[in-house]
């Protein structure tokens, strides 16, 4: 069993077997055994609400006891604790695995997917460091902005007389 804290600041604990597969597919539609193939930990980075509407209902019997709806339960889920819970719960998949091929499989699974997306905040955080650099704003503002004139210099006439025209008469 493994548990986690929401930022209500209590703990629940994870705990996967087959009343759990039954409940959390009964309550929400999810097979948590979809985790094999590796679609289901897509989804639920893509879907947080789904995932904590998963996590719930894993949760249920705790949350009956303590009285704690699944509108509380929600509230009580973001940043920390959603990373928390979705750990507790993915790694809780793994024990629960009958086969050991399986669990060695998923854990493998698990770990691509935590390179991966590790690398996308890598890049995510590379990208966002480019556009918040001061040669990357100059850049973007001189783009947005026309080009402002210089002013003129000491001693040069701010305004100069137009060239003479073939057409105009000289003295």
């Amino acid at each position: 069993m493994r548990q986690f804290k929401d930022n209500a600041g209590r703990i629940w604990t994870v705990d996967i077997n087959v009343a759990t597969l039954k409940r959390v597919r009964g309550l929400t539609g999810v097979d948590l055994m979809q985790v094999i193939e590796g679609t289901l930990i897509e989804k639920f980075i893509r879907d947080p609400v789904l995932l904590c509407d998963v996590v719930y209902a894993v949760c249920k019997p705790e949350a009956d006891s303590a009285k704690v709806s699944d509108e509380e339960f929600g509230k009580a889920m973001a940043g920390d604790a959603i990373e928390a819970a979705t750990g507790a719960v993915l790694d809780e998949l793994i024990s629960f695995c009958p086969s050991p091929r399986d669990r060695v499989n998923l854990g493998r699974v698990l770990q691509a997917t935590n390179r991966v997306m590790e690398k996308a905040r890598d890049l995510t955080e590379k990208r966002i460091e480019t556009l918040t650099s001061e040669s990357e704003l100059d850049r973007l503002v001189n783009r947005m902005a026309p080009p402002i004139p210089e002013p003129p210099t000491p001693g040069s006439s701010s305004t100069s007389a137009p060239e003479p025209s073939a057409s105009t008469p000289g003295p």
